[in-house]
């Protein structure tokens, strides 16, 4: 809960050289704690296994139980959901190709992972309603040298995997899904996970299922989940023979055993995420100028983030609007600004004019969220956020 008074007047904030809101940070990631004597229950199976790392059972067990969950044939994990992404572009992409398409409205480092697995990204165009990729914006940028169609769920809710699925198969170019933000959403009532050739997942702390860090990759292609897991481990079969190009990309035990534990208690931390959406949603209601992004309750949902986008009528630009909140403890992010086609690259990128994506960069942003923040947290960052807008002309005098 909050520790501090309410803001009655300019001079109370943070700003101003008043104490913050928060004596502890509140941040917009999720840092789900499972019970810790069920992670050392998991642990103890691979320390009296003596076996740390090299698939071993605690992996070979997450491994079966995300693909089941994700309703697919495999699952193959790794040391992060970065590696994942690079290893499945290098192994799905079409060979004598070089580009990858992809929205430029999405995380900071998506073009980073094109080109580390040698290819260009060609920057999307997104759906201003959904944030996510259509087949009518992905479909124009495809040609002879289009090597992959890399898709990115928003955030919120999911863009149209079933859509552009159909597009990459008339085409014949792989569709790829990054779904680190979709663990448990389901897209018509099919779960996330068996879109596409594959779909990528996160186990970093900061997302619905915390592994401490790692990453998981999804498919039915029994080929390309065995050839992944040859990379994942230098390319090694057996003890000595090397039959691939390869790193080392293992998930080892201990992450495993978190996300075990993680796992077992996912359905009471949604209802818990989805309790903070709710108190979200009623306590921004009646504040100006706000929107809170909403979640599609037709579907399953994470309810994860808290996204809201800054109307015409909010009366400060976002950059002042996240220094007051962080400020005050509050550590709200911009949503994935800039875009990625305005950031400078020491490597080649593709991309045409790109309005839409131009404006929405400038209008959404992340509040606290997550293990860490409650229902009375929520009421005081909303309470924050009214005093903003009353108190609008009245911030001039403070520090940028």
């Amino acid at each position: 809960m909050s520790e501090r008074a309410p803001k009655r007047s300019v001079s109370d904030l943070a700003m101003a050289g008043a104490e913050p809101l928060f004596a502890r940070p509140r941040s917009t990631s999720s840092l789900a704690r499972p019970d810790f004597e069920r992670f050392l229950a998991y642990s103890r199976e691979f320390h009296q296994a003596h076996q740390f790392t090299n698939n071993g059972p605690l992996v070979q067990q997450l491994e079966t139980r995300l693909a089941s969950f994700h309703g697919t044939a495999h699952c193959v994990s790794f040391c992060s959901g970065f590696w994942a992404l690079v290893l499945a572009i290098r192994c799905l992409a079409l060979p004598g190709r070089r580009e990858v398409v992809m929205p430029s409205l999405t995380y900071r480092r998506m073009a980073d992972v094109a080109s580390w697995a040698g290819l260009v990204p060609r920057f999307c165009e997104v759906d201003a309603d959904s944030l996510g990729m259509t087949p009518a914006l992905v479909e124009p940028l495809l040609n002879q040298d289009t090597a992959l169609i890399l898709g990115v769920h928003p955030i919120v809710n999911c863009f149209d995997a079933p859509g552009i699925e159909t597009l990459a198969l008339a085409h014949g170019i792989p569709l790829l899904i990054d779904a680190v933000e979709s663990v448990r959403e389901t897209i018509g009532g099919r779960r996330v996970g068996g879109f596409g050739r594959a779909e990528v997942f996160s186990l970093h702390a900061s997302k619905l299922l915390n592994g401490f860090e790692g990453g998981y990759l999804t498919t039915d292609d029994a080929e390309l989940a065995g050839r992944l897991a040859l990379i994942r481990g230098f390319g090694f079969q057996g003890p000595d023979e090397v039959v691939d190009l390869g790193m080392n990309a293992k998930l080892n035990e201990i992450h495993a055993a978190m996300a075990l534990a993680g796992l077992d208690q996912l359905e009471e931390q949604i209802e818990r995420n989805r309790a903070l959406y709710l108190a979200y949603r009623e306590a921004l209601a009646a504040i100006p100028g706000l929107r809170l992004v909403a979640f599609d309750q037709s579907e399953a949902c994470g309810y994860k983030n808290i996204l809201v986008e800054l109307l015409d009528d909010w009366p400060l630009d976002r950059a002042r609007t996240l220094s007051l909140l962080n400020a005050e403890n509050a550590l709200a992010r911009a949503y994935y600004a800039p875009p990625l086609h305005q950031r400078p690259y020491a490597y080649p990128v593709i991309a045409g004019p790109l309005p839409v994506t131009e404006r929405l960069g400038e209008r959404f942003l992340l509040l606290p969220c997550g293990h860490f923040v409650d229902a009375q947290d929520v009421a005081a960052i909303a309470t924050l956020l009214h005093f903003l807008h009353t108190h609008a002309d009245d911030l001039e005098g403070l520090p940028e």
